[in-house]
């Protein structure tokens, strides 16, 4: 096949022909840095496997068969990365990295990294990473799991995981990874900026600094441009050179060899010192951002130009010719055999069939099973009632003791043993390398769990208060849950995250401290959520959570009502009522499954957390005035099974739903259509929701929520004759927040 040159092409066969090959920064010798000249050889041919991608992708996407342009033109010198790792060190790669892939597909056998990226390109449901979801550089065979363009938030995962070699050492060994593994991480110099990559950074100077191995090569490509926006020359280099915790090394991504000269050495000091090691490899952005980037309009043509000669291909094409390895006619050759090769591939891949149906698209959102590995229990269970926090301990503990690659991690949970003590004790019985007091940042704590959970173990989660989740709520949405997605089941993070929020509590509030807000948790595809509203449903909920992540590889976040974990009563002081004896390590409530107390017909509540204990106390009261009612738990609040709802409701006259969440885009929105989906009558439905609001501090914290007297007062006018007209019209009342009531 014969392809006219593209423009972009212009230059490399302007070289060509004169000879005049740009020269490296330092004159090194092949012999000097310890790499052969068919090493060489083979490196160039990986730089224009990866540079004929590129313009290809530009031909096919004018054609309409490629659909994502950004490409990795200028960043080449990666290819020498990549070889000087182990295939099996896992990567975490930049977008800009097509040729690591290719380098490392040449130490496995049985690899096409050009059809593979080919049919990646096309969309093709062929695709062997993404099955044709995205455009990502990935591979299981090649340990590199793919990455969406989210900014940075691959790399506090990357420190994740090389936490997890030392870990596995601790534990006896195991994970998905040697145990003398090195994980890479490699981004942008824009990227650099993002918080979540300064966070990342952060948290591996941090656990180094103390002694933590962490076999970690951190590599920055430094292109000196974001998009539009110029990186300061020098600003790389005056943030790390002296950061602690980290070795600081540079290169010049432009020559191969001295490329291969610093990946070796940041090779050997994160492999055999296990420490963490930060690659600075100045390169070159060719063509623009993206496909449709037109440079023009935020570069002069002098820097155009200027780039366009420091392209990586003529300075290894100019190494070759000058160290007597190719002449320019074998250059010219393999330049142009290549071109074809990737011509040829692109012609059959855009061939191959795409993704058709929803079913096929959201196949991959649920990973995979795999078999548990739990450990049977043979210790007796205390019986005597207690509340949530105490029975979340006493799990905690059996959990651990259950399932020996089980870990937790978070702030003050392991000496404090947490701010409402739910984990105390636990660091003492297990060790602080299974119950991880972390630095204070939720993005690393996410992360840390996400590259633990990688790499084999199953890591439990704390974060102190659900307000505190929201600067790191992209861990969740757009890393942990989307892994099984974008790599079609191959690689799964399960992991269970326990978080204390909403509202409710005596003494100490403000919205840091009691937050309502869990939309966004909700909105997640592929995430569970579980909140519990007393005790032995705590348990439950918290086992079946580490069952879901052992055995199907789930990622669970499991909401503690801070309210509700020392309440002993419910109705008068000393009654006990809400405290719960131990079900025991083999009581796990399975998603769906529906809690319910009372069998009355004339209202049914349903609800969950604290609304479950209001509506208790409620209750009570109403049966006093003749008011027979039942109480659905729902437990769930993701994954509900609204034909079970349905069922538990139906024969009721009235249905209130208890939401002490915020009304917008609250649970009780979905309860409310799932029901009249189903052919219940909307005048028969009503909502008791939480304001649009944030939690105030003090006397007022609780006047934006749902109350007891609020639930009284509109199960009686819904007992009330007549109370089926007029129903979802909105009346403020003092004792209501939020009701839709007649």
């Amino acid at each position: 096949m014969v392809l006219e040159p593209l423009p972009q092409e212009q230059r490399f066969f302007t070289a060509l022909r004169s000879g005049d090959w740009p020269t490296p920064e330092r004159d090194w010798s092949l012999d000097a840095v310890g790499l052969s000249a068919a090493g060489l050889v083979e490196l160039f041919e990986t730089q224009l496997m990866s540079r004929h991608l590129d313009l290809h992708a530009r031909r096919l996407q004018a054609r309409g068969e490629a659909f994502y342009t950004i490409g990795s033109a200028g960043h080449e010198g990666n290819a020498a990365i990549a070889r000087a790792f182990r295939a099996t060190d896992p990567a975490f790669l930049h977008y800009r990295d097509a040729a690591f892939l290719i380098q490392r597909s040449r130490g496995v056998p049985g690899q096409t990294p050009l059809w593979d990226l080919l049919l990646s390109f096309a969309a093709s449901a062929d695709d062997p990473v993404s099955g044709g979801r995205h455009k990502v550089l990935g591979s299981k065979s090649l340990h590199v799991p793919p990455q969406t363009s989210t900014i940075a938030s691959h790399l506090p995962k990357a420190v994740g995981a090389a936490y997890s070699f030392g870990l596995w050492r601790r534990l006896g060994g195991g994970g998905e990874w040697p145990a003398d593994g090195v994980a890479i991480c490699s981004f942008g110099d824009a990227s650099f900026n993002h918080s979540t990559a300064q966070g990342a950074l952060n948290a591996a100077g941090w656990a180094a600094y103390q002694g933590a191995p962490l076999p970690l090569v951190m590599v920055c490509e430094d292109n000196g441009i974001g998009i539009s926006t110029p990186t300061p020359n020098g600003w790389i280099e005056a943030s790390m050179r002296s950061r602690p915790g980290f070795h600081y090394l540079a290169c010049d991504g432009l020559d191969l060899l001295d490329t291969w000269r610093a990946a070796r050495e940041a090779e050997r000091i994160a492999r055999r010192r296990r420490q963490p090691v930060f690659l600075h490899m100045r390169c070159v952005r060719l063509y623009g951002h993206a496909g449709s980037d037109a440079q023009q309009a935020y570069l002069s043509p002098a820097r155009i130009k200027a780039d366009e000669t420091r392209d990586p291909l003529l300075v290894t094409a100019g190494l070759l010719e000058r160290h007597g390895v190719l002449g320019r006619d074998a250059i010219e050759a393999l330049y142009r055999s290549v071109a074809e090769r990737v011509a040829h591939v692109a012609e059959e891949a855009i061939r191959r069939p795409k993704l058709e149906t929803a079913a096929q698209v959201m196949a991959s959102i649920v990973p995979p099973s795999r078999p548990g590995r739990a450990r049977p229990w043979q210790d007796e269970v205390d019986p005597t009632p207690a509340p949530m926090a105490k029975l979340l301990n006493q799990s905690l503990a059996r959990l651990m003791e259950r399932y020996p690659h089980l870990v937790m991690a978070g702030e003050d949970i392991g000496r404090k043993g947490g701010v409402y003590g739910v984990t105390q004790r636990l660091q003492a019985q297990f060790g602080p390398h299974r119950v991880i007091d972390t630095l204070l940042d939720e993005q690393s704590i996410l992360g840390l769990g996400i590259g633990l959970g990688q790499n084999g173990l199953v890591p439990i989660l704390e974060i102190q208060f659900l307000a505190y989740l929201h600067n790191a709520e992209d861990q969740l949405r757009g890393e942990a849950a989307t892994l099984s997605f974008f790599s079609n089941g191959q690689y799964t993070n399960p992991m269970v995250v326990r978080i204390a929020g909403l509202g409710y509590q005596k003494g100490f509030g403000g919205h840091f401290h009691n937050d309502n807000a869990i939309a966004v948790l909700r909105d997640i595809p592929g995430l569970l959520v579980a909140c519990p509203s007393n005790a032995a449903d705590a348990v439950g909920l918290l086992q079946e959570a580490v069952r879901l992540a052992d055995e199907e590889q789930r990622v669970v976040v499991v909401i503690e009502p801070i309210a509700l974990y020392h309440t002993r009563d419910l109705h008068e002081e000393g009654d006990q009522q809400w405290c719960f004896a131990d079900p025991g390590p083999e009581h796990r409530l399975a998603q769906g499954a529906l809690g319910q107390w009372g069998e009355g017909r004339e209202l049914a509540i349903v609800t969950y957390g604290n609304g479950v204990y209001l509506s208790r106390q409620a209750a009570a009261r109403l049966e006093a005035q003749g008011v027979h009612l039942r109480i659905v738990d729902l437990r769930w609040l993701t994954a509900i099974d609204h034909d079970a709802v349905h069922r538990r409701v139906a024969e009721c006259g009235q249905v209130l739903i208890v939401d002490e969440c915020r009304r917008s885009g609250s649970l009780s929105e979905e309860l409310i259509t799932a029901l009249v989906e189903r052919g219940m009558p909307s005048d028969r439905l009503h909502r008791l929701t939480a304001e649009d609001s944030f939690i105030p501090l003090g006397r007022a914290a609780t006047v934006t929520l749902p109350s007891v007297a609020a639930i009284v007062e509109q199960a009686l006018r819904l007992a009330a004759p007549g109370a089926k007209e007029g129903a979802m019209t909105k009346t403020p009342g003092k004792a209501m927040a939020g009701s839709d009531t007649p």
